[in-house]
Formats: C-alpha cells, structure tokens, sequence
C-alpha cells in the first residue's frame, strides 16, 4: 500500500497496566466501537469473548517472572469498511506457537482455540522465541438488524 492510497478507518488505541480488573476498560472500548458500526449483538458477544481471552493470556503470562511495574499491555481496534481489526500485543516473555495445531494444548492453553473459533481472522504476529506476543483478530460486521 502506497501512501497516497486512501483507506476508510478509525483507530482507537488503548494502554493498559497488565492486570485483571481494566480488561473490562478493553471490553467496554470494544463494544462501543461495535455499536457506532452497527455490529450485531452476536458479532460484538464473539468479540468480547475474544479480546477478554486475549487481553487476560497478556496480564497472566507476558509478566509472571518480574515485576513489570512500567510493563503495559496494548490494544488497538481498526474498523476499515466492514470489519474491525484488533491488536493485543504485549512486551512479555513471549510464547511458543504451532500455528493451527491446537490439538495437544496444556491445561489452561484454550484461549486461542477460543479466539480462532469466534474470530473470522487470527494470526499470531509475534512469538516463538520473540520478545512479547501480538495476537491479531479480526470479526466481519454482520449489520444488526434493529440497526437504523
């Protein structure tokens, strides 16, 4: 993509401290986006399962072995025409990924089968012996119905 060519977005970025209780401030950010492009309520219910599985595997592994005080965990929504984008990504440990093999997972290890199940997109952007993770998402709008 050039820089001359034109794209229809609106970004939203959050920076928040890794710990549980501002998942909710993601979550919140999350649907109100949704609302203004008329997402479906089962499109934006798929959605906030994801970022919460996404956002909560940042604050409970990026971090564990220090103490990462000035540590922060991002997220960005990109809405372009018909779908939103949205980026986790953290400055962790990182994470060891095997792409699509998600059969022999470790207990606890189900939050990204979960994401790839709600999502119409998933990618991993980082990991596998990398500083940090960046988990990518991506839900097509299915226009509500009561939307006007």
């Amino acid at each position: 993509m050039t820089t001359t060519e034109a794209i229809s977005t609106d970004t939203v970025r959050l920076e928040i401290p890794p710990k549980p209780q501002f998942v909710s401030l993601c979550r919140l950010a999350l649907t109100a986006i949704c609302r203004e492009h008329r997402f479906s309520d089962d499109d934006i219910a798929d959605l906030k399962l994801a970022i919460t599985e996404a956002c909560s595997n940042s604050i409970r592994h990026a971090y564990v072995d220090e103490e990462h005080e000035a540590s922060k965990v991002y997220v960005s929504y990109e809405m372009q025409d018909d779908r939103l984008e949205v980026v986790v990504r953290d400055h962790g440990k990182g994470f060891e990924y095997e792409g699509a093999n998600t059969d022999d997972l470790p207990e606890g290890g189900l939050g990204i089968s979960i994401i790839r199940a709600v999502c119409d997109e998933f990618e991993v952007l980082t990991g596998n012996g990398e500083v940090g993770a960046a988990l990518r998402l991506v839900k097509v709008r299915s226009i509500a119905e009561n939307a006007a």
